[in-house]
């Protein structure tokens, strides 16, 4: 498989956990890629499910690293 078709791949998981309301939680980076762990507050807000995404591409964590900054700009304005 082309980088590029990993890179939508990964992106598309990325943007569906998004769109289901998770937010994205930490970041662990590894010399196997980028685990990002995403949340989304239940019901009762002292717990959150939780959900952790493989990435692998660099530019897949390009894009992650940018919906990061982008969200610490919205929370500064």
């Amino acid at each position: 498989m082309s980088s590029y078709k990993e890179f939508l791949e990964e992106k598309l998981k990325i943007d569906e956990l998004l769109e289901k309301g998770y937010k994205i939680a930490g970041v662990n980076e590894t010399l196997s890629g980028a685990f990002v762990e995403f949340d989304r507050p239940l019901n009762d807000l002292s717990q959150a499910e939780k959900v952790e995404l493989h990435i692998l591409t660099a530019d897949a964590r390009k894009y992650f690293s940018n919906i990061i900054i982008a969200e610490q700009k919205k929370a500064m304005a």
